[in-house]
């Protein structure tokens, strides 16, 4: 291996260790060296050994010594660069103009994230700024975990975000082109039928012992795949890549490529029963489809020697991979190990529970589709780990309803609120204090409610103004409040409350999401209810309409009689 790719190893090694007191591991190094010389990505092979020695020798030096060899040897690793200003994504390498293809291939096996909008959004961007083309392909080759509800969830989930793709194909669609390929790597000895137990394989796998099925011919392998198709059980005959059992990547240990599974497939029924896993699968489709480079998330780098191995015994045309980070936000984890259970056992009310990342639920919060994309172009591509404050969204959301939202009033705890001396019986106010929204007319007969907030810090002789009418002096304070008119002039310096009229107020209860979990544990206080009344006018508008109630925050109507709270 070259010197210079082992001294910047052993660079980055220190580094990496310095900021970690003194430890280093070997998955930390393989990112950033692949990050410094994409070349190294097709011999990974080679050069993860040589990580894993000089990861051991750089762990054994005490942190002091690391910090000094760091300072004295690696100095321009030390130099912190300026921050580009650079809006959209970065160019991508051995890309031509026209000929560009990048693919979205979720699994239909749950409802749709901010996840699944951060690929998606980046793979059209890419297919957009080189005048390539995106494809939409379902990876459905696990019948266990796929439902027709996913398909559908996924796809309205897309269009919603606004991304436009070229084509929209399944997987499953290719199943006899997989088998093929299968039996191709079969009959050139690149794979054989393992009929070991699961405990077994996995045992083998750690101790690095290569496993006694892979020791069969070719004809015992033959009769195996065609047993697979009809008598072997699940769990009874796996198809296993013949890799490398004492590869330092564990990922090359022999791996599955195909297996069986007996549950009826959402499209296809029981017409197959052999699967072909994730690697297997997303290499032949990503190859026949034309993809020139493949997104995914970073936690799939080691797998990307198995990808090439895989395409290279079929010979087959190679994608070029690159990896991106998840991202999920603080306390509202992506995972369907986390979320299902959530639905199942009734801690939330369904997929489009305000609370969750799903994007029903961030439609149905009133997060807007172009905000979610200037947010995920704002993190650019990077591999850096993206555990974004949900406060980063808003502010990209707050941005762009701003200008389109109505204002209303809306009290909560409300108290009633009289003015003796009323002399107006309606008044007209604007729907948006910049835009040419329109008016609303409001009847008015003296009697009001006020927020219990601001009733609590009212006392006899205080003077406030109510917004959009009149100065007034409080004259009585108490469970009832009285006041009295006393100009309508602007001053600058009273207190200017909101209020709601007393004689056709309507209900509705506030539904407040907060942080779903707490130090990784489900907090059971996530989503506030709060009682409240608004004018007669938020019953003229569409279910989905954004509001900035006045002084309290934006949210969406819901119902008739419920709202959710979007942000401040």
């Amino acid at each position: 291996m070259d010197d210079e790719i082992k001294r910047a190893i052993r660079g980055i090694a220190l580094l990496n260790a310095s900021e970690h007191d003194g430890k280093t591991r070997n998955d930390a190094i393989i990112s950033k060296i692949i990050g410094f010389k994409p070349e190294l990505r097709e011999k990974i092979k080679e050069v993860i050994p040589i990580i894993s020695q000089i990861v051991d020798e750089v762990n054994t030096i005490p942190l002091p010594t690391q910090k000094s060899e760091l300072e004295s040897n690696f100095p321009e690793l030390l130099v912190v660069k300026p921050k580009q200003d650079r809006t959209g994504l970065p160019p991508l390498e051995d890309a031509e103009q026209g000929r560009v293809v990048t693919r979205f291939p979720p699994e239909p096996n749950g409802y749709p994230h901010i996840g699944h909008a951060k690929a998606a959004i980046i793979d059209e961007e890419y297919a957009k700024m080189y005048g390539g083309k995106l494809i939409f392909r379902f990876d459905d080759t696990n019948p266990e975990n796929e439902r027709l509800e996913y398909y559908a969830a996924i796809k309205v989930g897309l269009d919603w975000l606004g991304v436009k793709y070229d084509q929209v194909k399944n997987t499953s669609d290719d199943m006899e082109l997989i088998y093929k390929k299968a039996e191709e790597f079969i009959q050139s000895g690149y794979a054989y039928v393992c009929t070991c137990n699961k405990e077994t394989i996995s045992k083998n796998r750690r101790e690095m012992v290569s496993c006694k099925c892979s020791f069969g011919d070719l004809s015992q392998n033959i009769k195996r795949w065609n047993s697979m198709f009809e008598k072997y059980k699940p769990r009874e005959a796996i198809v296993r890549f013949r890799g490398d059992m004492h590869s330092e990547n564990t990922a090359m240990r022999d791996p599955t490529l195909l297996r069986i599974i007996d549950e009826p497939h959402p499209i296809h029924k029981d017409r197959y029963r052999v699967w072909p896993n994730y690697d297997f699968a997303v290499a032949i489709e990503d190859s026949v489809d034309g993809v020139t480079h493949a997104f995914r998330t970073k936690e799939y780098e080691l797998r990307n020697e198995l990808y090439y191995e895989i395409l290279d015994k079929l010979k087959m045309r190679k994608p070029r991979v690159l990896e991106f980070a998840r991202l999920e936000f603080d306390g509202m984890p992506v995972s369907k190990r986390v979320l299902k259970p959530l639905v199942q056992e009734g801690k939330v009310s369904g997929y489009d529970d305000p609370r969750l990342p799903t994007l029903e639920a961030m439609r149905r919060r009133g997060i807007v589709p172009e905000a979610i994309r200037r947010f995920v172009l704002s993190l650019s591509f990077t591999k850096s780990d993206t555990l974004a404050p949900f406060e980063t969204l808003e502010s990209f959301n707050r941005k762009i309803i701003d200008p389109t939202s109505i204002r209303l009033f809306m009290v909560t705890d409300p108290v009633k609120f009289a003015v003796k001396n009323n002399n107006m019986t309606e008044i007209e106010i604007q729907n948006h204090p910049q835009k040419d929204m329109g008016k609303r007319t409001v009847k008015i007969d003296g009697f009001f409610y006020v927020s219990g907030h601001d009733a609590k810090s009212l006392k006899v002789g205080d003077e406030i103004r109510l917004l959009e009418l009149y100065n007034v002096k409080i004259v009585k304070s108490g469970p009832d409040i009285e006041a009295e008119i006393t100009d309508n002039s602007f001053k600058p310096k009273i207190p200017k409350i909101q209020w709601v009229p007393a004689q056709n107020a309507v209900k509705i209860e506030v539904l407040i999401p907060k942080v779903l979990f707490v130090n990784e544990q489900f907090n059971e206080n996530s989503l506030e209810i709060k009682q409240a009344l608004t004018e007669p006018h938020y019953l003229e508008l569409n279910v989905g309409a954004e509001i900035q109630f006045v002084r309290y925050g934006y949210c969406r109507k819901d119902s008739a009689n419920q709202v959710i709270y979007t942000h401040k």
